[in-house]
């Protein structure tokens, strides 16, 4: 990591958090922050897709809603509302929203590409 990071503020409130567009069909909210950890929920449209990608970030997603075709690896499951997944670091990822929903994403450390 290339510099310190504040810690974000201690509450969240849902209707008092913007939004980001990240894509036509997904948007994100980050959520609490330090240098070790952060807490995003990412919102999907129906169709919206997570391009494959891989990163140094340990990262655990908890389905709040919706249904998604997740792929980990060479594996791809179908998950929904209630269900989670743990990525190791490097390892290819992305899913595809098939009924709209929300990820609550947490990774370690947190993603700096998320706050520029």
């Amino acid at each position: 990591m290339s510099k310190t990071i504040k810690p974000s503020k201690e509450f969240f409130f849902d209707a008092e958090e913007k939004w980001e567009q990240v894509d036509p069909k997904i948007q994100r909210q980050i959520h609490g922050t330090d240098d070790k950890i952060m807490l995003v929920k990412a919102k999907f449209e129906e169709g919206g897709v997570g391009q494959l990608h891989q990163h140094h970030h340990s990262q655990v997603t908890y389905v709040a809603s919706g249904e998604f075709e997740m792929t980990i690896g060479d594996v791809i499951k179908t998950i929904k509302a209630g269900d989670s997944y743990y990525i190791p670091p490097h390892v290819m990822h992305g899913c595809t929203c098939t009924k709209p929903g929300v990820l609550i994403d947490v990774f370690s450390p947190l993603r700096e590409d998320f706050l520029t």
